[in-house]
This record gives structure tokens, C-alpha cells and sequence, in this order.
């Protein structure tokens, strides 16, 4: 019987178009969530991570490649536990809420697992809006 040990909410932006975040960088990660979940609380066998998160972005009218990544860790080069990428269409004009769920299953036990969610563009012009949001919980046996 799987038994809850910790969760964390990185909350970045609530609402809609609440901001206006440019990408910069074309294929370059930027972080927009990160949670650290606490695993010295009787952890048990079989340790399993659940994660869920939401962007939303503006794009330019172009066809254009907007990829997320998770990591565990907080660096772009650190394991990747999750990696997508959607390509949207030239006659999209409102803002795209992309969401996405990630799992990583018996991850290192160590005293705090952290997590990061990076999202990066293919083409410059993309602008993050709001919402955004990177949640997870930790599950053990």
C-alpha cells in the first residue's frame, strides 16, 4: 500500500496573462518551476515521484517548437526525468496553455529531492504569460 511522505507547489504566475516573461535565448532552458521534496519522513521501499505543471505562451506567428524539460536537480544537465516537445502551427494567435505530468520512479534517496521544469523555444519571439505552475508528490511502499 503506497503511503504519502511530502509534497511541494512552485507557483510562478496564477493568472492569466498575469505576466509577460520573454524568451530570450533560442534552445536555451528557462526555469519556471522548481519543488524540493523532503524525504527523511519514513520513506519507505520503492519511491516514486509524481509531477504536474502548466505554461502558458504567447508565440510568434511562426511555426515554432516549445519544448519542456524536468530535471532531478536544478541545472539544465542534471538527469532528466521528463522531455516534450509540441510544435504549434502558423495561425495560432492566443495564447497556448501546454500542461504535462512526469514521473520519476525510484529516484536516489536522499535528505530532499529537487526538481526543475525548464521551458525553451525553437524560435525567439515566444513570450510566457500565465499561468504557471510545477507540483509534485512523493509516494513510497
Amino acid at each position: 500500500m503506497s503511503q504519502f511522505i511530502d509534497a511541494r507547489t512552485s507557483q510562478n504566475a496564477s493568472l492569466a496573462n498575469s505576466i509577460a516573461v520573454p524568451i530570450l535565448v533560442a534552445n536555451t532552458p528557462q526555469l519556471f518551476g522548481q519543488i524540493g521534496l523532503v524525504t527523511t519522513a519514513g520513506i519507505g521501499a520503492n519511491p516514486r515521484v509524481q509531477m504536474k505543471g502548466t505554461v502558458s505562451v504567447q508565440l510568434p506567428l511562426a511555426l515554432v517548437g516549445i519544448t519542456i524539460t524536468v530535471v532531478r536537480g536544478t541545472a539544465p544537465t542534471d538527469p532528466i526525468v521528463y522531455s516534450a516537445t509540441s510544435t504549434f502551427s502558423l495561425s495560432v494567435l492566443a495564447p497556448q496553455v501546454i500542461t504535462f505530468s512526469a514521473d520519476d520512479f525510484n529516484p536516489p534517496v536522499l535528505p530532499q529531492l529537487t526538481y526543475t521544469a525548464f521551458i525553451s523555444s525553437n524560435l525567439l519571439g515566444t513570450i510566457r504569460v500565465g499561468p504557471e505552475n510545477f507540483d509534485g508528490a512523493l509516494y513510497s511502499d
